[in-house]
């Protein structure tokens, strides 16, 4: 599934109108639709709260030209429903729609799927934000067929709403072209509807909620479910704005895809179909009925300390449950007899002073030497910091002749040493994996800028060193060296647990040695995290226990 942003929506909307000829009164008339049959589902669903939505924002896209039959007999088909439907004819008489109309095309779509669901036998009742007078273009067009047509209007007055008079709210105030803080009477009205307790639908984005960064502005639409028009939208990806838009459905409104491939729109939500097509990853980790252990690579792993040594082993772990053929870590002397029999499937190294507890710079060399004979070095997990550590990770860095994954404290080493502007660039495949403040340390920004625009840094990021970024976190941001990103879907909130990072990056490590390049490895090793953790949730009783041993277990 593609991704675009407010610019790139604009130029595909420019593209099928003036280079295909499709006539904007259709591609509106078929988001109104849209929007009507998505709130017709809701309502066979006889009652909901909006707490039964879906804070987060599952995504979900119907296929095209799957509309959904709005007649009161009609049935919708089975997996669209949640609760089982109820006869619609009862439900019909109980429904009364209040559609919040901006003036601008995202208000005009509002009035179509007002008069879809007047034709439904839905009451409804069309708010204008603005005087109807102002409206012009396809909007003013609409406006004027719902007069003939009476549909029921007022203008919006503050405070003069009576909200027990309505069932649901479709908001249709403002679209991807606003920009900044919604203001006078549309924040007035935002913060009523918000207020009401109603259940909300918006419009392709709620109102308020920025279309690039999903940063949510004050005032900010409260959604139960958003209809997300023609392709998903940048903001809708990511938190906030994932939290404000609910249940969101992605709708094809007639323009094609291709216009969007044929502009280079390298955005994607990651699942499987984008892993085959994009990444050329072959699900299901298959193997050659030949194959040995030396097929599927060696990774060598420089992490753990006494006191992190657990970072080190389930790094090491995960590289093998990944699907490579053999692992190698290398971990402090004094450390080594420590964990000795705790995983017999790994190969144990030991670097630094003889009785050492801790790496030092000079482990550098050795770390080297043990990697002329394997595939792919991941460093970082639960290393430590220690005098000269920039100096180990530089060595590294130059030295290292295969792909190489950093996380955690090498990430900060090389914060702290002057970051990727003062290193050389490498030709081996680099992959990067910071959670959000290693992510600042790094471009030298605060955590709440890192955050506030994702998709954008990481994209930045990863073209100016050349290197595959993985930007951890909810809805983790994988950025390719090539300009692609991809917004991962699997996984939950008990993820959040110490450690849970340094399986990531064994997993990573475990694909790069298989043969997967840097975009590939990284997507996919995400994805399947994700997966792990999802698994790992079910069979417990709920995500807060998880720990990150039992999303290895998982994989």
């Amino acid at each position: 599934m593609r991704i675009v942003n407010a610019e790139q929506m604009r130029l595909l909307d420019h593209a099928a109108i003036q280079g295909i000829g499709l006539p904007a009164a259709v591609l509106m008339e078929n988001a109104g639709r849209a929007i009507a049959e998505e709130v017709l589902h809701l309502c066979r669903l006889c009652r909901f709260d909006k707490a039964e939505g879906h804070p987060g924002g599952r995504i979900i896209q119907r296929p095209p030209l799957a509309g959904l039959d709005l007649s009161a007999s009609s049935s919708f088909p089975a997996e669209l429903s949640r609760k089982g439907e109820c006869e619609a004819v009862n439900v019909w008489k109980t429904e009364h729609w209040l559609i919040l109309v901006g003036k601008g095309n995202n208000g005009g779509d509002g009035i179509v799927c007002g008069r879809h669901l007047a034709a439904a036998g839905i009451r409804v009742t069309l708010l204008y934000a603005d005087p109807p007078a102002q409206f012009t273009g396809e909007a003013g067009l609409q406006r004027t067929i719902a007069e003939q047509l009476a549909i029921p209007h007022k203008v919006y007055e503050r405070g003069t709403l009576r909200f027990t008079e309505y069932t649901g709210v479709v908001d249709a105030l403002l679209g991807t072209g606003a920009k900044g803080a919604p203001r006078g009477m549309y924040a007035a009205l935002i913060r009523e509807v918000n207020d009401s307790g109603l259940p909300v639908v918006s419009a392709d984005i709620p109102s308020g909620l920025n279309a690039d960064t999903g940063e949510m502005h004050d005032p900010c639409i409260q959604a139960h479910r958003t209809v997300c028009l023609a392709f998903l939208k940048t903001g809708l990806t990511q938190y906030p704005g994932a939290g404000a838009a609910g249940e969101i459905v992605v709708r094809d409104i007639g323009i094609p895809e291709h216009l969007a491939r044929q502009a280079g729109h390298q955005d994607f939500l990651l699942t499987e179909e984008v892993l085959a097509a994009e990444l050329g990853v072959k699900l299901g980790k298959p193997r050659q009925p030949d194959g040995h252990k030396g097929t599927y690579g060696h990774v060598l792993l420089a992490a753990g300390s006494l006191r992190m040594s657990g970072a080190g082993l389930l790094s090491a772990r995960a590289s093998l449950r990944a699907g490579c053929g053999l692992a190698t870590w290398a971990l402090p002397a004094g450390v080594l007899p420590l964990v000795i029999g705790a995983a017999p499937e790994l190969m144990l190294a030991p670097v630094g002073e003889p009785g050492s507890d801790a790496y030092d710079a000079t482990a550098s060399d050795e770390v080297l030497r043990l990697l002329e004979a394997r595939d792919v070095l991941a460093a970082g997990p639960g290393l430590g910091r220690f005098e000269g550590d920039g100096r180990f990770l530089r060595a590294l860095w130059e030295g290292a002749k295969t792909p190489l994954v950093l996380d955690a404290d090498a990430l900060n080493m090389l914060a702290d040493a002057g970051g990727l502007s003062a290193w050389p660039r490498r030709e081996a495949a680099t992959v990067l994996t910071p959670h959000p403040g290693e992510m600042a340390r790094l471009a030298g920004v605060s955590t709440a800028e890192v955050q506030r625009d994702r998709i954008g840094l990481a994209r930045r990021f990863a073209l100016e060193h050349g290197v595959t970024l993985v930007l951890k976190g909810a809805r983790t941001v994988i950025a390719g060296a090539d300009g692609r990103t991809f917004v991962n879907m699997t996984g939950n909130p008990g993820m959040a647990t110490g450690g849970a990072g340094d399986v990531l990056t064994g997993i990573i490590a475990g694909l790069l040695a298989q043969g997967l390049d840097a975009a590939a490895a990284a997507a996919y090793g995400v994805y399947l995290h994700g997966q792990a953790g999802d698994r790992a949730a079910a069979m417990r009783t709920g995500a807060a226990s998880l720990i990150a041993g039992d999303i290895l277990e998982a994989l």
